[in-house]
C-alpha cells in the first residue's frame, strides 16, 4: 500500500463487533443489512471527527454565557452513494451527517466549490470502480482534500492502485484483507453484499 496514501481503519470495539457479523455466513440476510448499515454509520462517525467544518458562536443561557459550536452549514455535503451497497451504508450513516445532499450512483453535474465530498463504496479492490470515480472528480476540479471514501472493507491491491495516482486520499474502513489474484475476491472478506442487503435498486421502466 502507498505509504503515503491515509487510510483509516478505526479501533472502535462496535465497528469490530459488526464486522464480524458480516463475516459469518450464517448470518440472517436481514442481520447482515444491519450490520453494514451500522459499519457506514460508525466509520462516518469517525470520519467526520476532523472533516466536518464547525463555528464557533456565543450562547447567552439562563444563568450565563458560554461558547457553543455549531456544524458550519456554508459548507455543504456531497454524499454520493453506490447502489446498492454504498447507499444501505449511507443508510446508516445519516443520523450523523447535518446537511448532506444524496446523489445515487453517478456524478451531479453541478458540485459547489466549497462542497465536501462523501464516497460510500462497499469494497475496494484491484478492479473496483471507486478509482475511475475519483479521476472524474479530479477532472471536475475536485481535490482530494475535498473528498472521503467510507468503504466496508478494502484490499491492499486495491488501496494501492488509488495511491498511485490519489497519494493524498483520506480512506475510512473496517478492514484490510487480502485480495486473490484468481478469483478477485477478499479473504476472509464478507461475501457478497449485493446479495444479501434488504436494500435493492431497480431502474424504472
Amino acid at each position: 500500500m502507498s505509504m503515503s496514501l491515509k487510510v483509516i481503519v478505526p479501533t472502535h470495539p462496535l465497528i469490530k463487533h459488526w464486522l464480524s457479523i458480516l463475516r459469518d455466513p450464517d448470518t440472517p440476510n436481514i442481520l447482515y443489512s444491519t450490520s453494514y448499515e451500522q459499519i457506514g454509520k460508525w466509520l462516518t462517525y469517525e470520519a467526520l471527527r476532523d472533516w466536518l467544518p464547525y463555528k464557533k458562536e456565543l450562547i447567552v443561557t439562563r444563568t450565563g454565557k458560554t461558547e457553543g459550536v455549531y456544524i458550519d452549514n456554508n459548507y455543504p455535503v456531497r454524499i454520493i452513494a453506490e447502489i446498492p451497497e454504498g447507499l444501505t451504508l449511507w443508510f446508516g450513516s445519516k443520523e450523523v451527517i447535518p446537511n448532506g445532499t444524496l446523489s445515487l450512483g453517478t456524478i451531479p453535474d453541478n458540485i459547489s466549490a466549497n462542497e465536501g465530498i462523501i464516497l460510500y463504496r462497499d469494497q475496494i479492490t484491484k478492479n473496483s470502480s471507486t478509482l475511475d470515480l475519483l479521476k472524474t472528480l479530479s477532472s471536475n476540479g475536485i481535490k482530494s482534500n475535498r473528498i472521503l471514501i467510507i468503504s466496508c472493507i478494502c484490499s491492499n491491491e486495491g488501496l494501492n492502485e488509488i495511491g498511485k495516482i490519489f497519494p493524498e486520499q483520506i480512506i475510512y474502513t473496517s478492514c484490510i484483507d487480502k485480495e486473490s489474484d484468481t478469483y478477485n475476491v477478499l479473504d476472509p472478506g464478507i461475501g457478497n453484499p449485493i446479495s444479501r442487503l434488504s436494500t435493492m435498486f431497480q431502474e424504472k421502466n
